[in-house]
């Protein structure tokens, strides 16, 4: 039997992270499981467009974490009754990276995370954090795709049975 003791879900707060959100949750509520909703605060550059980006600033990271973790906070308090969630708001260069060091630092058993499907040279200049989280993790990586379907799984297949239905 497969047990599960921490399930990740990483959230950019996006629309894809939502549903990866409730995929961990249900995953974690199952496995009685500890849920740990991690965020990445981007300490060297930060989106400000479709595909541009500018240098953060010390001062205004200290604000862009503080809000990072009303944030978690808030969809922590949003989901209600569930498993035991750890909301964590992560510095780094490269949230990927951040990612993975988290999941082997905390003995994560599964990582939850959406993937935005960019191709083309979207993908090439930006690349996947998700692609490279499945690539490179220490552990087990579902990933779900803008449509909310799953693209990506490589979890047990005891795992897979306990997978929600979402409509």
């Amino acid at each position: 039997m497969v047990a599960m003791k921490n399930v990740m879900v990483a959230t950019d707060f996006g629309e894809v992270a939502d549903a990866a959100l409730r995929y961990g949750r249900e995953l974690a509520k199952r496995f009685g499981a500890a849920l740990h909703l991690v965020h990445v605060v981007e300490t060297s550059y930060v989106g400000v467009g479709v595909e541009t980006y500018v240098q953060v600033l010390p001062d205004v990271y200290g604000e862009l974490e503080e809000a990072a973790r009303r944030r978690l906070h808030g969809l922590i308090e949003s989901l209600g009754n569930g498993p035991r969630t750890i909301p964590v708001v992560l510095p780094s260069a490269v949230p990927s990276v951040a990612i993975m060091d988290y999941a082997r630092d905390h003995d994560i058993d599964l990582i939850v995370m959406g993937t935005h499907g960019r191709s083309g040279l979207a993908h090439l200049v930006m690349g996947s954090v998700a692609e490279r989280v499945v690539r490179e993790g220490p552990c087990p990586v579902l990933t779900i795709k803008q449509s909310r379907a799953v693209v990506m799984a490589e979890i047990p297949i005891a795992a897979r049975a306990a997978l929600p239905v979402l409509s």
